[in-house]
């Protein structure tokens, strides 16, 4: 099994999801099959090293949209992360965030570390499930950037997000903030279903339609549904960032 390397802190509870959901699907496996244990009948676990960042240090290092040299810190701040990782051991490495992954070609350039790309695994489970549209919530960058809705567009995937200014907008913030200090799910699920009907309209409960929780913290509004990578919630169809990315970071550890 391949020993992993994970980017956290940014913000943590994504991060301990991450690592829990690691640790189930390796326990999973090995009460499914006789590949998932080790000679003493305990279960094979990854090896992890985590290198848990400051994340109101790599907030203020953010850069100005359309100014590259603005982002030098934070993509240095990262990259000096995932080196770190590097020389740790690890077979590869993730982000436990999705606003980095907006930079992830500057953040990633040359490592020899294998780094897996999030928003190239979103847009690959959206196009498995045959959807068509998906409405990005997640912080302004994830927002804003470029990086996911053309990682979408490339699976045939149209993307819209709340309007620049809007009320919709404007409230994401707060709750992001909200999850990761002091969560109350059922009122922040209920905020997120009007926000994505304020945004869609009836074409928010489309079959081939999607609202992306594109910021590790929104799936934490669904504890019920945190271990899924795509759920139904008050008639509508959710992506969980979160899970899909620890799935693939397991099947990555126990690939040959």
């Amino acid at each position: 099994m391949k020993k992993i390397g994970i980017v956290g802190g940014v913000a943590w509870g994504s991060t301990v999801e991450i690592y829990k959901t690691l640790c189930q699907l390796a326990q999973a496996r090995a009460q499914a099959t006789e590949h998932g244990l080790g000679p003493t009948g305990a279960p094979q676990m990854p090896e992890f090293s985590i290198e848990s960042l400051n994340i109101a240090r790599s907030q203020s290092l953010r850069g100005i949209e359309g100014d590259e040299a603005s982002w030098a810190g934070f993509d240095a701040y990262f990259r000096a992360a995932l080196l770190r990782l590097q020389a740790s051991g690890a077979d590869f490495a993730l982000i436990a965030s999705n606003t980095p992954h907006n930079r992830f070609d500057a953040i990633t350039a040359g490592l020899s570390l294998p780094v897996l790309n999030l928003f190239e695994l979103v847009a690959e489970q959206a196009a498995a499930l045959g959807l068509r549209r998906l409405l990005i919530l997640g912080t302004e960058p994830t927002m804003r950037g470029q990086a996911l809705p053309s990682a979408l567009a490339r699976q045939g995937i149209e993307s819209c997000g709340p309007a620049p200014g809007s009320a919709e907008r404007a409230a994401l913030l707060p709750l992001i903030l909200e999850l990761q200090a002091a969560p109350q799910p059922e009122a922040a699920a209920a905020q997120i279903r009007a926000l994505a009907l304020q945004t869609l309209g009836s074409a928010a409960q489309a079959r081939d339609c999607a609202v992306c929780l594109a910021c590790t913290e929104l799936p934490l509004a669904y504890p019920d549904q945190i271990e899924a990578a795509s759920f139904e919630a008050g008639g509508l169809r959710y992506l969980n960032t979160t899970n899909i990315l620890a799935q693939a970071a397991f099947a990555h550890a126990i690939a040959s």
